[in-house]
């Protein structure tokens, strides 16, 4: 047997224009939320950018590996930018692999990924990070720059990433 739905609104329900305004607050409510995505763009020359970076996780008794990948993105749609320095530190500050020989240039648009080897045995990678320094001939809109680390316990999978902070810059 059918059902028949009575054509009234129901009280306390938003309609019209309500829901609309509601539905635009809540979009913009999410887009406030994600980071730098009300940030102005800023043109600068170079930077050095210190990212955090983990080689395990604690859960429970169980310490779970992860492989650490750094990923500099040229946001820039016109210049391109020069990767000078890309090193990878330990949990202790020490300098554990340099892993530019010579200035790396990003295309405009373009990203370089560079993919830790397995931590060494015994390292708790609670402050392990990386020191990424660009430079660029003119000014140009500043890179992203993050560090996605994953791995896997049994049926589990983790990932998680971590994003870069500015400890020197070049504005000219």
């Amino acid at each position: 047997m059918a059902q028949h739905l009575s054509s009234r609104p129901v009280s306390g329900l938003l309609t019209g224009w309500k829901k609309t305004l509601c539905s635009q607050l809540l979009i913009v409510a999410i887009f406030l939320t994600i980071p730098g995505s009300a940030a102005a763009v800023k043109l600068v020359k170079g930077q050095t950018i210190y990212i955090p970076s983990y080689a395990n996780i604690i859960s429970g008794n169980q310490r779970i590996v992860l492989r650490a990948n750094l990923v500099v993105h040229n946001a820039d749609p016109s210049r391109p930018i020069d990767l000078v320095r890309v090193d990878h530190y330990d949990t202790n500050g020490r300098l554990v692999e340099n892993y530019l020989q010579q200035p790396l240039k990003l295309p405009p648009l373009g990203a370089a990924r560079i993919i830790v080897k397995a931590p060494r045995s015994g390292d708790e990678g609670a402050g392990a990070n990386f020191i990424v320094q660009w430079r660029a001939p003119d000014r140009v809109i500043e890179p992203l720059v993050e560090c996605i680390m994953v791995g896997a316990a049994g049926t589990h999978s983790y990932s998680f990433s971590s994003h870069g902070r500015i400890i020197q810059e070049d504005l000219e």
